[in-house]
């Protein structure tokens, strides 16, 4: 196997797609020694532009709007020495419709394909079915990072399941830092710390939580719950920071100002996982239940650290044998009285905190990277077989059959 290519996005561009691809480029490096430079077949808007990337040879940047540069970089890719392209399929980082550019670049591409799907429908509607099962088609093989997933794709698609591969989201082991002193510096000393992280959005249900809380800090007074993150860019250009504003004055009208902590700012990775690590429980507290993939969660669990959630796809997938930890959306009651026994519990929680870790430690980066390093080395093993069964096929004195008269 010579060069792998990855079609994505990349850093410095900030979206979880970016992070994702960056971390299994360098799983996979790591897992099989690679020298040589694999490149990242990287999209960039008219916004951003690709000054980021235009100095650096490991980039062929792609302009994601330009519909004509998908076949031409799939040529571009055909003529070089790549052996296997992986792509990370995310509806709304390609240009067209639904992302549909992406489909001029399959076609034309001659190298055998991986295609990780980050979102899979159960029911795929258009204009996204089409889009998917042609991806899904002229894929080699495809990857997903939920079981359930597997039936999905073969019932919508009907694809094999021999050609799905299921390889968990990959996640970060925890901060090297001492956690008591890492409380200390992130201010939690004292507290029973909740933690939610992401793009604020109304699909993430918080206000469900903040609801809960009275109850929750009358048993608990020490809680603190951290909602971290900025508000989502698409969500900021339709109502500003409305629904910010909102959370904020549930907070003020329940009394909870000293018990929830709202940080309103990007957040690298590093400090990301420092938060992890140092929270009591981390909270999903979902409202959709067909999110299939939430990097979110897979870090947490990563990480080690107890979760309660709402019984979205992934929740349900990755806490397997924990289905305690999962509650119905909405459910206040059930969502108090849950957060009041675990955050009193320490003993609970340190039980939980050992299962977790147990599920998290099969999801770190070094185990992804090797579980896609297998696949890249099977398809490219079974590619030069077919190449060799065809030179030899082409070099074989072929009978002659008797045309019957």
């Amino acid at each position: 196997m010579k060069r792998i290519a990855y079609v994505s996005t990349f850093p410095p561009r900030r979206c979880g797609i970016a992070t994702f691809t960056e971390h299994l480029l360098n799983s996979v490096r790591i897992a099989g020694k690679r020298r040589d430079v694999d490149p990242v077949i990287v999209l960039y808007n008219e916004t951003d532009g690709d000054s980021a990337y235009r100095n650096d040879p490991k980039f062929w940047p792609l302009p994601a709007q330009d519909r004509a540069a998908y076949t031409q970089m799939a040529e571009q890719v055909n003529r070089s020495d790549v052996s296997v392209v992986v792509l990370q399929h995310e509806f709304g980082i390609f240009g067209g419709e639904a992302g549909e550019y992406i489909l001029d670049f399959v076609h034309a591409l001659k190298k055998p394909l991986v295609t990780t799907f980050h979102t899979i429908f159960a029911d795929p509607q258009p204009p996204y079915r089409r889009i998917q099962q042609q991806i899904a088609d002229a894929s080699d093989a495809i990857v997903v990072m939920n079981r359930q997933a597997i039936s999905y794709l073969t019932r919508a698609f009907n694809l094999p399941e021999r050609k799905i591969f299921y390889i968990p989201h990959g996640a970060p082991e925890p901060s090297g830092e001492d956690r008591d002193l890492l409380r200390r510096r992130l201010g939690f000393e004292g507290r029973k710390v909740m933690f939610t992280f992401g793009l604020l959005s109304r699909g993430k249900g918080i206000e469900s939580v903040i609801t809960a809380l009275p109850g929750v800090v009358r048993k608990v007074p020490e809680t603190l719950y951290v909602i971290a993150g900025q508000t989502h860019p698409e969500v900021k250009k339709r109502e500003g920071e409305a629904y910010r504003e909102e959370l904020k004055e549930m907070i003020r009208r329940l009394g909870l100002e000293a018990n929830v902590r709202m940080i309103d700012r990007y957040f690298s990775e590093e400090e990301l996982i420092d938060y992890l690590t140092a929270c009591d429980l981390y909270v999903t507290p979902y409202p959709g239940m067909q999110q299939i993939t939430s990097g979110t969660l897979a870090y947490a669990v990563g990480v080690g650290r107890p979760v309660l959630s709402t019984p979205y796809e992934h929740a349900r997938d990755l806490l397997r044998g924990c289905e305690e930890l999962l509650l119905p959306y909405g459910d206040t009651a059930a969502w108090e009285r849950q957060l009041r026994r675990l955050l009193a519990d320490e003993a609970t929680m340190r039980q939980w905190e050992e299962k977790i870790r147990q599920i998290g430690a099969a999801t770190h980066w070094p185990h992804v990277g090797e579980q896609y390093l297998k696949l890249f080395a099977k398809l490219c093993s079974e590619t030069d077989d077919d190449a060799k069964a065809a030179e030899r096929s082409e070099g074989e004195v072929k009978p002659i059959v008797p045309v019957s008269r």
